[in-house]
């Protein structure tokens, strides 16, 4: 287990990050920005700090997080920096380097904003407002991302986390009394955070609306816990770290973005919640089971599961589940939806994600490609969120070699990660590029990077 996972803020120099001298790169430049856009505000330069907050890939655990499943994750080697100072009043200023503008949110009024991205800042000022009093105060931040936005690698995450770091780092957000009960460690703030996008309570810290998004904790615990080199498995509601498992050396991840814009907003956002509303359903249908039956009920979907089994091996979904669901359907949820997402849910938490970390710590990586495309299938038939060009980039990657592929994150768009030798990789993107571009309008705003499973975010220290 990494030490990261019991200290609350990872402070080290930018060196001992140890990141690849292409990487080292992008983000010395990234770092060249944030300053640029602090300076051109005239922001004086004492005081400031400097954190590295990285996106995730979501490896396997597809729509499981909020719902007390298991995931298997790591961080990306791409990510946002953010350099922050205080100010003396109640504004929190952010210039973002790369759209090249700046907006000024008060902390007495933070649910207002003139640009939709400031949904995500106003949510982490209020929470914070809210849970820790006027210990919250105004800063001067700075930031610059080379995370491609809306693509599924979790940049919205990668804000309200790096906010959540610059608030509790200036003004010692853990002293406060509330913080130590209910955030003693990192897996925990990830939690917190999670709590912060999806508005619900966390311990004895109380909730507000939050981002919209009935999302769990997944993203943050990527971006706060990843072990550079491994993939980690975590348990969730709460969050529960659980093994890691050594990435081969010898390969890389490929992440295909597909250009089209995986939004959380408006109609896509009831689409992407609908995934979340069919677990709660699904919990709701084994409690009324429960309660007819003298069983004992349950809060998470996972929960409902072990409950229905009754301490028998599950090899296959309890039928008492099954029933319960059956017997609960609706218009809006029918029976074989129902049906189809408890069968998804439990090959995600029950075999999909064990049995791949197994196959990649066996190092058998024929075996872990049939497991993630499985998991695929999964996503296409019951959570109904991928689309035409997810679907084809996976299928393409696979047939173009890829030891393994999947498309990842909230669906609807976003992005495939491909597994290929590190040798292979600029040849095997260009041929899965040109491939994409024959087939699909959305081809021309796509990207293609390669990475390793990097480091969690830290604060830069000398």
């Amino acid at each position: 287990m990494s030490t990261t996972l019991t200290d609350l803020f990872v402070r080290q120099s930018f060196e001992a990050a140890a990141f690849s001298p292409p990487v080292a790169v992008a983000y010395r430049e990234l770092l060249r920005q944030a300053h640029q856009a602090l300076d051109d505000g005239e922001v004086p330069s004492d005081g400031r700090r400097v954190w590295i907050v990285p996106g995730r890939i979501e490896v396997l655990g597809k729509h499981v997080d909020y719902a007390g499943g298991r995931s298997l994750l790591c961080a990306v080697e791409r990510g946002m920096v953010l350099i922050a100072r205080p100010r003396g009043d109640r504004q929190v200023v952010l210039r973002d380097a790369r759209r090249r503008e700046a907006t000024a949110l008060s902390l007495d009024a933070p649910t207002r904003g003139a640009m939709p991205w400031t949904i995500y800042p106003r949510t982490v000022m209020q929470r914070l407002s809210r849970n820790f009093g006027t210990m919250v105060q105004g800063v001067d931040v700075a930031l610059a991302s080379n995370l491609p936005p809306a693509a599924g690698v979790s940049s919205s995450s990668a804000l309200t986390v790096g906010l959540t770091l610059v608030f509790a780092a200036l003004f010692d957000l853990p002293t406060h009394p509330d913080w130590a009960p209910a955030i003693p460690d990192r897996p925990a703030l990830a939690g917190y955070i999670g709590a912060v996008e999806n508005g619900g309570d966390y311990g004895g810290l109380t909730g507000e609306r939050g981002v919209g998004t009935m999302g769990g904790a997944q993203d943050q615990t990527a971006i706060l816990c990843s072990d550079p080199g491994r993939l980690d498995v975590y348990r969730w509601a709460p969050v529960q770290y659980e093994r890691s498992v050594e990435w081969p050396a010898t390969h890389c991840f490929v992440v295909g973005v597909s250009g089209v814009v995986a939004s959380k907003t408006g109609g896509a956002k009831d689409r992407y919640n609908r995934a979340a509303r069919t677990a709660h359903r699904l919990v709701a249908a084994w409690n009324g089971h429960a309660e007819a039956t003298g069983r004992p009920r349950a809060h998470t979907l996972r929960e409902a599961f072990l409950l229905a089994a009754d301490g028998a091996p599950m090899s296959e979904v309890p039928v008492a589940l099954v029933d319960a669901a059956e017997a609960n359907a609706s218009a809006e949820f029918p029976a074989h939806h129902l049906v189809a997402r408890l069968g998804q849910f439990f090959d995600e938490t029950f075999v999909l994600v064990p049995g791949a970390a197994d196959a990649l710590q066996q190092g058998d990586l024929a075996r872990f490609g049939r497991l993630v495309d499985q998991s695929q299938a999964g996503a296409e038939r019951a959570l109904e969120n991928q689309i035409a060009e997810t679907v084809h980039l996976q299928r393409y990657a696979r047939e173009l070699g890829a030891d393994a592929a999947s498309a990842f994150g909230a669906g609807f768009g976003g992005s495939v990660w491909a597994m290929v030798p590190v040798g292979e990789a600029d040849a095997f993107a260009a041929r899965w590029r040109e491939r994409y571009l024959r087939v699909h309008r959305a081809a021309h705003r796509a990207q293609f990077f390669a990475t390793a499973p990097g480091p969690p975010a830290f604060e830069i220290t000398g």
